[in-house]
């Protein structure tokens, strides 16, 4: 496995790779690999791509105040990860790489950025989708594989390729979780111990809301009910409990077709989010 530094090197190893026959798949991620970063470059790796990994914590998806310096990096144990997983190289640019000094260009995907983590975190999927874009243009891939957890970040990736008309086939992997439910995130090593165990709330909130939609009630509003009342346990701050149309992340009064169920809350000083998604 390598590991590259430069758009130039990554650019030559995949014109290079192309012209032995290979095709491109594109794992985005911001390192400090867990059980959910593997997967996806199983994924790729099985479905017969190259397989390329970018780790960039990426400056322009943070806000004031959050945790962009804190963010934990570990290269040298996520490329004997990322190698075990099956990964072909390593794409690791530093921040000047990425945007060169007088950089002034952003994309801004409309609609599907807008409330849940968008209002909770002004301009972070306009971060996201430029250096996604960026990426796409990079490594320029047949595939790209993609979390579910992130569920609202999809949507805006798989929006700005349709709109921009990249030629990128976008692959959604479900989202792992640990034994008890908890959904894997590099961020769940913030947690202590007793916050470890708060976080389960999120994975119960939705188990809940889900069992009242196989139940019968289709309601939005009685299941967004149920969802907060579940996270209202101690350590627990709610950010949002929404449901939504999960083909386009509609608002629905009632819920006739599959629903996706979203949350995010603060446990402790981390905040974290979770999805389900509910077939009608």
């Amino acid at each position: 496995m390598e590991i590259l530094r430069t758009i130039t090197e990554v650019r030559e190893y995949v014109v290079g790779q192309r012209a032995r026959g290979a095709r491109i798949g594109l794992v985005p991620t911001m390192g400090y690999f867990h059980a959910g970063h593997l997967e996806l470059m199983r994924r790729a790796g099985g479905a017969g791509y190259t397989v390329v990994v970018s780790i960039f914590v990426n400056p322009t998806q943070f806000g004031p105040g959050e945790d962009y310096e804190r963010y934990p990096r570990d290269l040298a144990r996520d490329a004997q990860m990322a190698q075990t997983a099956g990964a072909d190289v390593l794409f690791v640019p530093e921040a000047a790489e990425m945007y060169p000094s007088g950089y002034g260009t952003y994309v801004q995907v409309e609609g599907v950025s807008e409330g849940l983590c968008g209002a909770a975190r002004p301009g972070h999927f306009r971060g996201v989708a430029t250096v996604v874009c960026k990426l796409f243009n990079i490594v320029q891939p047949e595939a790209a594989f993609f979390g579910q957890k992130d569920y609202q970040q999809v949507m805006v990736i798989k929006r700005m390729a349709a709109d921009l008309n990249l030629p990128v086939a976008i692959t959604v992997v479900p989202t792992v979780r640990e034994a008890d439910g908890l959904a894997m995130s590099s961020r769940n090593t913030y947690l202590s111990p007793e916050e470890r165990r708060q976080a389960l709330a999120l994975y119960q909130a939705l188990r809940l809301g889900e069992r009242l939609i196989k139940s019968g009630e289709r309601r939005a509003a009685a299941v967004e009910t149920a969802l907060r009342e579940g996270l209202q346990k101690p350590g627990v701050r709610l950010d949002y409990a929404e449901v939504r149309r999960a083909g386009d992340l509609a608002r629905v009064e009632v819920i006739e077709d599959d629903a996706v169920l979203l949350v995010a809350a603060w446990v402790g000083q981390t905040r974290l989010i979770d999805n389900l998604v509910v077939g009608v």
